[in-house]
């Protein structure tokens, strides 16, 4: 009986300039590795299930929601790199600890599984936010804050092993598009002022 496919593409999940640099930051740390931009759900469901076979998938600032088909296709397994802290799972956390009047925020590396923002956690980096803080310029930090946990992950995820689970769990009201849109204005025009 043959073996797993092995391990030689990453697909990567994201807009086309942030693949560029990614792309650039995971063949540093092994060129022997492929990598390819996907940048929607239509690009993802065209992949075959021999290429799926052998890939890695990583979500990296990424609305798209990956259907479960794909993730059991995936012999390497998928990860994402979520804006915000595990205590703001799901869609534009920013603005809703900018609502919240959060002190603190940070940014979640994770498995990918059937449901969003629910898989085992790998990475999570915290800060504090800083006063007058308003939605866009926190996203802006959380940007720069899932750059530095991508460098910092980015050699175990070109290797074939599964990364490393932190005993972290996910907690707080999973943000939606739903509840976004009922939210008031948190963008520049608003800074942070709700917070004691």
């Amino acid at each position: 009986m043959p073996g797993p496919a092995p391990f030689d593409t990453i697909l990567l999940l994201t807009g086309s300039i942030e693949a560029a640099a990614l792309a650039g930051v995971l063949t540093i740390r092994n060129p022997r590795i492929g990598v390819r931009h996907v940048a929607s759900l239509s690009e993802l469901n065209a992949l075959d299930a021999g290429e799926l076979a052998r890939s890695r998938l990583i979500g990296f600032f990424t609305d798209v929601i990956v259907p479960p088909r794909i993730l059991a296709a995936l012999g390497y397994g998928a990860y994402n790199f979520h804006p915000g802290p595990p205590t703001y799972p799901g869609w534009a956390p920013a603005h809703f600890a900018a609502y919240d009047g959060a002190a603190t925020f940070g940014v979640t590396a994770h498995v990918m599984v059937d449901r969003v923002d629910a898989g085992p956690i790998v990475g999570v980096e915290w800060f504090c936010i800083p006063p007058g803080t308003d939605a866009a310029r926190l996203e802006q930090l959380a940007f720069a804050a899932l750059a530095r946990i991508f460098w910092n992950l980015a050699y175990a995820l070109t290797q074939d092993a599964a990364l490393v689970t932190q005993p972290i769990s996910w907690s707080g009201v999973k943000g939606t598009r739903r509840r976004h849109r009922n939210l008031p204005d948190v963008t520049a025009a608003a800074p942070m002022a709700r917070r004691a």
